[in-house]
């Protein structure tokens, strides 16, 4: 019997050709033409006399915008080439010249910065306050603030444009490691080489012996490119702190606070809510490692199935199952993600040489999405698989406003790819056959409230100590290693026996030069949707269209409006927090007691 869904996505709706389109090389060369001549535009505008030339701002400014959509889907397309295939040096080249247009068009956003910091206050409300201007007045004052707190401009683009093959140059060193990686694992008495994607997936094997080598295999690969690991993140990191020394910024919170337009006192409530309670997730941990028969976990036991009934879920049916539960909350996202599985959509194939982890890329000039991930059929592949189509139905329902307000933060990105995961799980759990399978959902749901709390906790800690010793200079491996378990302890509330040292190494969110600290989002996505969540619950499908309308305000609102306007709460007081950590701790009662 043929699939029913291909596992394969459809890139050439965008570029007919891969990594050689011709299509694709035009679009390039025509970006490298234009924006030039848009910066130029932009540099022309007169900011000095009191009449303001709103006919040619509003054209500058729509020309900006379509060239962003333009320059995003060029981009998205050759991150999908180099993602589903880490070999293909062509998209690596390809990668490479769009890092050199997105400097390009850094600049021009750098000629609209200095131009608004040129305008008068009185000019300046005339300009935001103008019918055509409004709907993307909050980005344009965003900008404008932000503007005040850099480098002049022609220092800015400087940095822009040196760090195309320095700064971003250094990112791109993780993928080209990872490239070539390959992990021995024996099997039946012979050695395969995975991918690291694929020997990821093997830390969930249910045989702990296999799950321990692997790991052991899965930390030496990581040890034996340690130097130049460090070596790279030692750059990026020298180069933040430079760049923030210059610009009089004290806090390495700092950029990523106002890149998730969020307050510090909003990400003290959250952790401090967490770290609070995280020691409830302890007595999870104690539980599974009993039903596992050892002592105590570690590090390569977390995401180990539990003893029993564990189903693999084929594709067809997660999808289907997926489908189904996002139409008990709504219509409009079940109908949008049966588009997605029908139209290719999706990247799913379990192959080598693809990238590990998952995402999901915007197309904004033809209006779509296409989600990339490795399927092997375990549940959490299923949760991850409506983890990225809600992050895909955020994107949706962005359609129609203008490009400058769908700029939303990774923060509430986070929020909405949650919020769809939560649906698909608690379906899972109460459509289960046993109390065997129960168990077993449950234990998958309380994975992930250990990754947000205790994970991501280790993580933030790590980066945040880090960067305090890197002002004094270069760390070593071995000291990024002591620093790395130092702060898994502490995240993990002590309860592990074995932690992993070369996470610093492995996890590529550590590399990633568009998003610093870039960890904290996922937890703050995780506790602001169960908060939405539960509003759901209580208002069943009436709430579908006021989840709709907080999306739509994600990219035009600080994350403590978009809670007030949306949930009428204060995210920077501790209450939210706690009732959203209840209720994600709620499940480790459940849990004990099932077990």
């Amino acid at each position: 019997m043929s699939p029913k869904y291909a596992q394969t996505w459809n890139l050439d709706v965008f570029f007919e050709g891969g990594s050689d389109s011709p299509g694709l090389k035009k679009e390039l060369t025509d970006l490298e033409k234009q924006i030039p001549r848009l910066k130029e535009k932009i540099l022309a505008i007169d900011t000095s006399g009191s009449e303001v030339p709103v006919e040619i701002w509003n054209e500058a400014l729509e020309e900006l915008q379509q060239l962003s959509n333009r320059l995003h889907e060029a981009f998205s397309y050759i991150s999908c080439l180099s993602s589903a295939n880490m070999r293909d040096e062509q998209a690596q080249i390809l990668r490479g010249q769009a890092a050199q247009l997105i400097a390009s068009h850094s600049s021009v956003l750098t000629a609209l910065d200095s131009k608004i910091t040129q305008c008068s206050e009185e000019y300046w409300q005339q300009l935001i306050e103008r019918p055509e201007i409004r709907p993307i007045s909050f980005a344009l004052r965003e900008k404008r603030q932000r503007a005040m707190e850099k480098l002049p401009p022609e220092q800015e683009e400087l940095v822009g444009n040196l760090s195309v093959d320095g700064y971003h140059g250094w990112g791109q060193m993780y993928n080209t490691i990872v490239g070539r990686m390959q992990i021995p694992c024996e099997e039946n008495g012979k050695i395969h080489y995975l991918s690291v994607g694929q020997a990821f997936n093997k830390l969930s094997n249910p045989d702990r012996k296999i799950r321990r080598q692997i790991f052991a295999k899965w930390e030496e690969a990581w040890k034996n490119e340690a130097d130049l690991f460090a070596e790279t993140l030692n750059h990026l990191a020298g180069h933040r702190l430079q760049l923030y020394k210059h610009r009089g910024w004290d806090s390495v919170w700092k950029e990523p606070l106002d890149d998730n337009r969020m307050r510090e006192e909003t990400l003290r409530a959250m952790w401090e809510a967490i770290e609070t309670e995280k020691h409830r997730l302890v007595k999870y941990l104690e539980r599974k490692a009993k039903l596992l028969q050892i002592e105590r976990l570690s590090w390569y036991d977390l995401h180990a199935p539990l003893p029993g009934v564990n189903k693999t879920v084929p594709y067809d049916e997660a999808a289907d199952f997926i489908v189904e539960q996002f139409r008990h909350f709504s219509r409009d996202l079940a109908e949008f993600a049966q588009h997605a599985f029908e139209n290719r959509w999706i990247e799913a194939e379990d192959r080598p040489g693809k990238r590990p982890g998952g995402f999901c890329a915007s197309f904004p000039v033809s209006e779509q999405t296409r989600i990339f991930m490795t399927y092997s059929g375990t549940p959490s592949n299923v949760s991850t698989l409506a983890h990225e189509l809600g992050h895909a139905y955020h994107q949706h329902v962005m359609k129609g406003l203008p490009a400058l307000v769908q700029e939303y933060a990774m923060n509430v990105a986070e929020t909405a790819s949650t919020f769809a995961e939560l649906i698909v799980t608690d379906a899972a759990i109460r459509h289960a056959d046993s109390r065997e399978e129960r168990v077993i959902l449950l234990e998958d749901k309380l994975q992930r409230a250990v990754s947000f709390f205790m994970d991501v906790h280790s993580r933030f800690l790590f980066e945040t100590r880090f960067y305090e010793e890197r002002k004094q200079g270069p760390l070593t491996p071995t000291r990024l290693c002591e620093l790395m378990v130092e702060a898994q302890k502490a995240g993990f509330a002590h309860s592990l026996a074995e932690y992993h040292p070369h996470f610093w190494a492995s996890k590529l969110h550590f590399y990633n030069t568009y998003v610093p600290f870039y960890n904290f989002s996922y937890t703050f996505g995780y506790l602001f949707s169960t908060g939405i969540y539960a509003r759901a619950l209580e208002q069943g499908t009436a709430f579908a269209q006021k989840y709709v309308d907080l999306l739509r305000d994600t990219g035009r609102m600080t994350v403590e409006d978009l809670a007030e306007k949306h949930l009428g709460v204060d995210l920077t007081k501790p209450d939210f927090w706690q009732q959203a950590v209840d209720l994600v701790l709620a499940d480790v009662d459940e849990f004990l007691s099932l077990t």
